[in-house]
């Protein structure tokens, strides 16, 4: 129950970013794509090159609230903070890789390269976005300019997620590595076919630059770090498999587009 009253409060703090109006505030709108890695029990711990091969993609619509033409808030907060919402999509195939996979043809290793996963993330939110450099003014009206930035937010995220196996049905002694047999945490196995909800926190470091007058071009690297280990539809006993210590993450690189509508 608090997870879904965390989500909806997550999820209200999106809405009403993207309803607010009444003021003189100016909005931005936008768009983004680009790819997303998702950091999970799939691959082998510490070793990126293995994890990196889980690749994805996002893809998302972007809100944003300036200030800058509003006497509502300190002059510096005015200057320097953007808030923005944002409804996006992340999407991943998700399969073992590494030594502990690869590089041998065990009972054990062939039941790893059979398991694979599908990952499919509808994110909602709000986020603060801090422009330390330069004023925002002296952004927009410079045209070839470039404005970098930090952020931080919430997000409610929707996931729908499958596991599976070409060697049979996932369950069975034949086609699951013994660890994913172990019940963990509610689940009767290690793995999971199930669509649920969660949060998550949302930091990212980019730029704006500046194309045309009433136009921004948009590069974030972003890390997204979840409030639940089974996004990626794998968990195993963490009480057994003390390796296992984090929940879910996944870190993306975006590119887009931003238009002025005020």
């Amino acid at each position: 129950m608090s997870k879904k009253i965390t989500c909806i409060f997550i999820a209200f703090l999106g809405l009403f970013n993207l309803s607010y109006a009444q003021s003189s505030v100016a909005h931005e709108i936008g768009g983004f794509l680009g790819p997303s890695v998702m950091k999970s029990d799939y691959g082998q711990r510490n070793d990126d090159p293995s994890t990196y091969r889980n690749t994805g993609f996002a893809i998302g619509f972007i809100h944003y609230l300036n200030f800058s033409s509003n006497s509502m808030s300190s002059a510096y907060f005015k200057e320097h903070f953007k808030v923005r919402s944002e409804l996006s999509f992340n999407q991943t195939e998700l399969n073992h890789f590494g030594k502990w996979a690869e590089n041998g043809n065990s009972i054990g290793k062939r039941q790893l390269r059979a398991m694979e996963g599908k990952s499919s993330i509808l994110n909602l939110g709000a986020q603060l976005e801090y422009f330390p450099f330069r004023r925002i003014h002296d952004f927009e009206y410079t045209v070839g300019s470039f404005s970098p930035y930090f952020s931080l937010g919430l997000q409610c995220n929707f996931y729908n997620v499958k596991s599976s196996s070409s060697m049979g049905e996932l369950g069975t002694v034949a086609a699951t590595f013994p660890k994913y047999l172990i019940p963990s945490d509610g689940h009767s196995y290690g793995f999971s076919t199930e669509s649920s909800s969660t949060w998550s926190i949302v930091s990212g470091v980019g730029s704006r630059y500046k194309l045309t007058p009433l136009s921004d071009l948009l590069v974030e690297f972003r890390l997204q770090y979840f409030g639940s280990d089974w996004v990626d539809g794998l968990n195993p006993n963490k009480q057994i498999f003390t390796e296992n210590k984090y929940n879910d993450w996944q870190v993306g690189l975006t590119f887009g587009y931003i238009f002025y509508l005020d």
